[in-house]
């Protein structure tokens, strides 16, 4: 009875601890986080692209994972900033025309938004999807910026060819 009694009350202190285990989907997200990084992308929080950052501090919860890769920076003319949002029609830029870019043409389901400013390009998410949805996003993010490199690489060529 004695010894019972003892395990009861081990139980019951460290009970509390269990608290501070992480769940099935916090281990996921560490995976899926560990993944982009170690594939050369950074992950953080930003506001998702079109919200107003005062209306979203006083909601709430407005951030959402970006996940992005970091951009040499544009020789000359400065990168310009542009976001994409997905819509019922497909995916329409925010306050431009431009098409989504070629490398991002099969997003999941789960992907918020995508987009480019001077220093990197990448998407917003939730972090809805498993594993593969991640991977996918990692290999066309990747895919996203080596286009945008190549593109940067070409009008120096260019420039540089006015120039002579």
């Amino acid at each position: 009875m004695k010894y019972l009694l003892i395990l009861f009350i081990l139980a019951v202190a460290l009970a509390p601890l269990t608290h501070f285990l992480p769940s099935k989907r916090q281990r996921q997200q560490a995976r899926m986080r560990e993944h982009a990084a170690v594939e050369g992308l950074f992950v953080e929080f930003r506001n998702l692209p079109g919200t107003d950052p005062d209306v979203s501090a006083r909601r709430g919860s407005a951030q959402v994972i970006y996940y992005g890769k970091r951009l040499p920076p544009a020789r000359g003319k400065p990168r310009s900033r542009r976001a994409w949002l997905p819509r019922e029609e497909g995916w329409r830029g925010l306050g431009h025309t431009d098409a989504l870019p070629a490398a991002l043409a099969d997003l999941p389901a789960s992907v918020l938004a995508a987009s480019i400013d001077e220093g990197s390009c990448g998407i917003y998410w939730r972090e809805a999807g498993e594993e593969d949805d991640a991977a996918r996003i990692v290999r066309q993010v990747q895919a996203w910026a080596a286009q945008l490199g190549a593109t940067s690489r070409v009008s120096r060529e260019g420039a540089a060819d006015d120039f002579s």
